[in-house]
């Protein structure tokens, strides 16, 4: 996986080509409501937290979150255009969490874990923070476990590339009971889609997707040939809705 620099790619782009529709956010936010504790409230932390994009509504709904980003644009735009009164965006990253022991109910890292460079280090940290009886939410695709978005199969080795970035899920499940977490759960999130096709199209052709930059411009050039080729068939046709993996670890 070629690594990405948010301070210098994708950030001016980012919040719009990862914006959640109102019904997809009330989705995520539904199903981690359903992996947590009833009690309210409850501490949270949203590890690789980007540009905010959930971090608000994890405090609407749950109590006090402190988003945590090692990218200082992302994090600069998250507290620009996604403040909150019982939010705070520090500096910081899933192996170098900067929160006391014991303090955090729960943990979400949303499609961040594949960014994750020292994942054995991240995992003890995560064990750190969280309290005992506390969740760990991890939206992440897996090898095995990959939602194949439909818009995939049009670019170059697109199922293969994109798969590659990511572990299967017995490794990930492995590498977090060996320090003792438990898996408290494993689902599939069917998420509403997100406009038409033409809309994603648009989004797309952002390229805030971590897939975008694994492939080589000849590869980029012809992928968007053909999705463009195949949306223009049917630019208003809804996009497909997908089922996306959410795995819950508990700290015993």
């Amino acid at each position: 996986m070629r690594r990405i620099d948010y301070d210098k790619e994708q950030y001016q782009d980012y919040a719009r080509g990862r914006a959640l529709s109102g019904p997809e956010l009330r989705t995520w936010i539904a199903a981690f409501a359903a992996a947590l504790p009833a009690r309210r409230p409850l501490t949270g932390l949203d590890v690789g937290s980007g540009t905010g994009r959930f971090t608000p509504a994890l405090a609407r709904t749950f109590g006090p979150v402190t988003g945590v980003e090692p990218a200082d644009r992302m994090r600069e735009i998250a507290q620009a255009r996604s403040p909150h009164p019982e939010v705070r965006y520090l500096a910081g990253s899933a192996e170098d969490l900067p929160v006391p022991s014991s303090s955090a109910d729960y943990a979400l890292l949303f499609l961040s874990w594949h960014h994750v460079q020292d994942k054995p280090r991240a995992v003890v940290e995560l064990g750190r923070v969280i309290r005992p009886g506390g969740r760990l939410l991890l939206r992440a695709n897996f090898s095995d476990h990959h939602p194949r978005p439909w818009w995939l199969e049009h670019f170059p080795r697109g199922f293969e590339v994109d798969a590659a970035l990511f572990q299967p899920l017995h490794e990930v499940i492995e590498m977090f009971t060996s320090d003792g977490w438990r898996v408290a759960g494993f689902r599939t999130v069917t998420v509403p889609s997100h406009g038409t096709c033409g809309d994603m199209l648009e989004r797309l052709r952002l390229r805030t997707l971590s897939f975008f930059a694994q492939l080589s411009p000849d590869e980029l050039e012809e992928g968007f040939r053909r999705l463009e080729r195949f949306v223009a068939a049917d630019p208003g046709a809804p996009a497909p809705e997908l089922s996306e993996p959410l795995l819950t670890l508990e700290r015993p």
